[in-house]
């Protein structure tokens, strides 16, 4: 369950960098919503299959759900916590995951982000 909470994070990452800054004082993005929506890309960032739609879902689902700065700040880091818990996740897939789901993301997505100059 560690392993699919912290890929789950990872990926969040990749959705909540698309939306459009608002400023917030509180994020509601929480990292157990990013696990759930996550799950179903495991098995794909791990190279053991094709990209289930049930992936996209949760990708495009999560880029809906990070409205704010600190949404899309809070989704960052527990896509990075999560990323590296995971054995086997190959980032280069991770980061084609926003376009091969239909969302564009206009930073890059990795472990090594900054969460805080995310906006």
């Amino acid at each position: 369950m560690a392993d699919l909470s912290k890929l789950s994070c990872f990926l969040l990452l990749l959705a909540c960098l698309v939306t459009a800054p608002l400023p917030a004082a509180r994020a509601t993005v929480t990292c157990s919503q990013v696990t759930t929506a996550m799950a179903p890309c495991i098995g794909y960032l791990r190279g053991a299959g094709p990209l289930p739609g049930t992936c996209c879902s949760g990708v495009q689902s999560l880029n809906g759900a990070a409205q704010t700065t600190a949404d899309r700040q809070a989704a960052c880091r527990c896509l990075q916590t999560a990323a590296g818990s995971i054995p086997g996740i190959n980032f280069n897939l991770a980061a084609g995951l926003p376009g091969k789901c239909g969302v564009n993301v206009p930073y890059k997505i990795s472990p090594s982000t900054d969460c805080n100059s995310v906006k």
